[in-house]
């Protein structure tokens, strides 16, 4: 970096090229284990419930870590922690591949979970402090989202391709050889960034600088039991010990609060929650994230487990959405200079509730230029106001906090993401099993009826060994049971759009039009979701 103008030389552009890598992996990852559902039901027979567990945990330990990892990449280096979560990733990686039970996937999803929360936090904050000028971050940005944006629509397509000629477990083996390359290259390439150097510990009192072990314990003890609650809760119906875990979740949700309020050296200073800039576009994020990942499970499974269409092929359609999100992110844009931002991502929640007011009409036999149409109105009017909000949550927080601030944005989107992934999929379960309640044709009973009330992937399974009309007769109403609950699942979604609207228009109202930033959009606000 040149010392007299604060700009950025080819080190630092260089080093950017490592840093796309494991952005590569992160945004291609949920989308190839999408397509994997329908192989993993079939090969290893989890429940609803263990089903969840499979795609949500990976989130829930990355929502609960991220703040930690943040906190923890600024104080023992950026570059050393982002190697770190490299290794780790690929190490669980492999573990995943090769599971053999639906307890041992989760563990591995839980450990991927661990070693990805170091990734994200590291990526932004390393571009927050190589990149000084406002117009090279504002690339360097704008390069960090493309690459998102191509992984998340690679990531389906490489996905359906491995699962149409390998097993399941290959979905995972994407990730192996990309984070190897950023173990072999970033000590070269990358440069190493923490805090200052901290001063010494004052006489009798808490050393200033010192990690708070608390506070980490309390954030992901806060996370866990609470979306364990909740979630266990919508699937099964009342039971005291998911209520208590919800409960308890709440309460060390206040303990954590409480223990960042009083902290000499909290994670995440709290009073980055008094700029508005950072608060409304950190709150606007969880909102939408809930409501557009929450669906992203229902139309992958539509292609497969409704429409029939092997992973490869539903992967290449999936890709029809985004040309509509393209289209958004440009006339965004093309637009941030002509309107303020809270009216631009008001405006495009308002376009993707309409999205989700289509999916509603979306049946078995729907055609297939419905869902396709449906996703990519909900894409483009989602993710073309939410690219608006990195650079907001960057810019606004100072340097020093760089690693905490991108975690606590990054935190706050993958919570949204996992409750809503949670929680609608809960409810389109519920709704599946409530609808099958002695709805399964006579002669589909014991074994076989139990896993086709579990999951549409276990009914598909069952009905290919059942005998004459039963099995067509089963993929009929079952795939009745899944679209009724893929249709309460878009009445939510349209909602919780209509409320970042409203949100975004109160929040973010005090901005004008000349501090529209970039377009920039996160790892779960792409096509891939659709």
């Amino acid at each position: 970096m040149t010392a007299t103008t604060g700009r950025a030389g080819r080190r630092e552009w260089t080093g950017l090229a490592v840093l796309l890598l494991p952005t590569l992996v992160l945004s291609m990852d949920m989308g190839v284990l999408f397509f994997a559902v329908p192989y993993i039901s079939t090969e290893l027979a989890p429940s609803g419930t263990q089903q969840l567990w499979i795609m949500d945990m990976y989130s829930f330990l990355l929502a609960g870590l991220l703040i930690t990892m943040g906190a923890l990449g600024d104080r023992i280096g950026r570059r050393r922690l982002l190697m770190i979560g490299a290794a780790g990733f690929t190490g669980a990686s492999l573990l995943a591949a090769w599971s053999g039970s639906a307890e041992q996937l989760i563990a591995a999803r839980a450990l991927l979970g661990v070693a990805g929360a170091t990734v994200m936090p590291s990526t932004l904050a390393l571009i927050r402090n190589m990149f000084h000028d406002p117009k090279q971050r504002q690339v360097a940005l704008g390069a960090w989202g493309g690459v998102l944006t191509a992984g998340a629509t690679l990531g389906p397509v490489a996905g359906g391709l491995l699962l149409d000629h390998y097993w399941w477990g290959s979905a995972f083996l994407v990730a192996v050889p990309v984070m190897l390359l950023v173990l072999l290259t970033a000590p070269v390439l990358l440069p190493e960034y923490r805090t200052a150097t901290l001063p010494r510990p004052s006489a009798g009192g808490t050393p200033v600088g010192r990690f708070d072990l608390p506070g980490a314990a309390l954030s992901l003890a806060a996370i866990l039991p609470l979306v364990y609650g909740v979630k266990t809760l919508a699937v099964d119906g009342w039971n005291p010990l998911p209520a208590l875990a919800a409960v308890a979740g709440l309460l060390f949700t206040g303990a954590f609060v409480w223990r960042q309020r009083t902290a000499a050296n909290p994670l995440i200073d709290l009073g980055l929650f008094r700029i508005r800039t950072f608060s409304g576009a950190i709150s606007v994020n969880t909102l939408a994230m809930f409501a557009m990942m929450g669906f992203a499970l229902f139309t992958s499974q539509y292609l497969q487990l409704v429409k029939g269409m092997s992973p490869f092929t539903a992967s290449l359609w999936s890709l029809v959405p985004s040309v509509g999100v393209g289209a958004a992110i440009g006339i965004s844009s093309a637009l941030a200079g002509k309107l303020r931002p809270a009216a631009l991502m008001g405006g495009g929640f308002v376009v993707g509730a309409v999205g989700f007011a289509m999916m509603t009409q979306v049946g078995p036999h729907s055609p297939l230029a419905l869902i396709l149409t449906a996703a990519g109105v909900l894409a483009a009017g989602t993710v073309g106001t939410m690219t608006m909000t990195a650079e907001m949550v960057v810019s606004a927080a100072p340097a020093e906090q760089a690693g905490a601030a991108s975690a606590t944005s990054e935190t706050a989107v993958e919570l949204g993401s996992s409750l809503g992934i949670a929680l609608l999929g809960a409810a389109g379960a519920a709704v599946y099993r409530h609808q099958l309640d002695g709805a399964l044709p006579a002669g589909v009973d014991g074994t076989a009826a139990g896993t086709a009330r579990d999951t549409l992937g276990g009914a598909v399974s069952v009905a290919a060994h059942l005998p004459g009309r039963l099995g067509p007769d089963l993929l009929e109403t079952t795939r009745g049971a899944f679209t009724d609950g893929l249709h309460v699942a878009a009445v939510v979604g349209l909602v919780f759009a209509l409320g970042a609207a409203v949100l975004a228009h109160r929040l973010l109202r005090h901005l004008p039009t000349t501090t529209a930033p970039a377009a920039v959009p996160t790892p779960e606000q792409q096509p891939a979701a659709v």
